[in-house]
């Protein structure tokens, strides 16, 4: 069997196929495999489909032998199964897929001692066209000179280079308007248990939390640390459930949350009667736990594709500059886990 308007004989479909079921020019259809602009969408439609209809694919070598570009963006990332890295990574895949480009991911682990540095290396010996550095951890200083884009997401740009760009989720923002949530409630100040002082992202979302409490003039409670697993949420838990003036906690992230609410629940302390407890990522099984769990929910999907736009732009006109990345979308997903605080029975002297 052979798909229809396919070339019969044995031979494979050729670009100039391609252009006469499409009713285009062979340079319409190189334009359009290779994702340049300037294209109508109705042309590019027909040419797409007549490329899938003849099962047509563009070789890549002898494109990137055209081109000086071999269509690939490489992605550091932290070896993880954390919700925030991991659907990051599949966003990213997913804006790089649509904008034409494969990609080539590199993992990192904690502790490694090449780290970043190094995978940005191995990622171009294998002659990438941009670099994406997927929220990265602190690891001091990095000496190393890019010549090629890079996007660094959720972290300050770490490597120098002719065309580096920085984006993020806005995770300061972020934490910022989960904590004016809770103090807007009536809440007189807010707890936090922190991610892990190595990452930014655990950073960003601390100095969310303080500026908040620093424009409404409210203590700073001492800030508990865990290391984004439901265990140290409920560690901190124990040591929250201890004290006689929490009222309200913001957790770095909806594991930890998930834990702090469970200590507090055996400690006798209702959620929210008691105390109101907020997450950050909004995880599938967030809106799934007892209470189920306010949290700001990570905007994902928008980051990846503003910055991936950002980057191809930077890859395919170099001679350009690069506008601001736009600001991520702000969403607060408000369920049964926080409530204003109730009077509480005076204590027995």
């Amino acid at each position: 069997m052979t798909r229809v308007g396919a070339r019969t004989g044995g031979s494979a479909p050729r670009s100039v196929d391609v252009a006469r079921l499409a009713g285009v020019s062979q340079k319409t259809v190189s334009r359009v495999l290779n994702g340049e602009r300037y294209v109508s969408d109705e042309v590019r439609r027909r040419v797409l489909e007549a490329a899938d209809q003849l099962g047509y694919r563009l070789n890549s070598a002898a494109r990137a032998l055209a081109s000086g570009r071999t269509r690939s963006i490489g992605v550091v990332t932290l070896g993880t199964a954390l919700y925030g890295p991991a659907s990051l990574l599949i966003g990213i895949e997913r804006a790089a897929r649509d904008a034409g480009y494969a990609l080539r991911v590199v993992n990192t682990l904690e502790g490694d001692a090449g780290g970043a540095a190094g995978a940005v290396e191995s990622l171009l010996e294998q002659g990438v066209d941009g670099i994406v550095v997927s929220e990265p951890i602190d690891e001091g200083a990095v000496s190393l000179s890019v010549d090629v884009p890079v996007l660094v997401l959720g972290a300050p740009a770490a490597f120098g280079g002719t065309r580096t760009v920085s984006a993020g989720v806005g995770a300061e923002l972020l934490a910022r308007t989960a904590t004016e949530y809770l103090l807007d409630l009536g809440h007189t100040t807010v707890h936090h248990v922190a991610g892990p002082g190595r990452w930014f992202a655990a950073r960003d979302r601390l100095e969310g939390w303080r500026t908040a409490l620093t424009a409404r003039g409210r203590e700073q409670p001492p800030v508990l640390t865990g290391d984004w697993s439901a265990a140290s949420g409920y560690a901190a838990g124990r040591e929250l459930a201890a004290a006689d003036d929490v009222t309200a906690v913001f957790a770095a992230n909806d594991d930890m949350a998930i834990g702090v609410i469970r200590a507090l629940t055996e400690a006798g302390l209702r959620v929210p009667d008691d105390v109101s407890v907020a997450g950050f990522d909004d995880i599938p099984v967030a809106a799934y736990v007892t209470p189920p769990l306010t949290t700001m929910r990570q905007p994902f999907d928008a980051v990846a594709r503003e910055g991936l736009r950002l980057l191809v732009r930077a890859i395919e006109t170099p001679g350009t500059d690069l506008p601001p990345p736009d600001d991520p979308p702000v969403e607060l997903v408000v369920r049964a886990s926080t409530a204003p605080p109730r009077p509480r029975a005076p204590s027995r002297g």
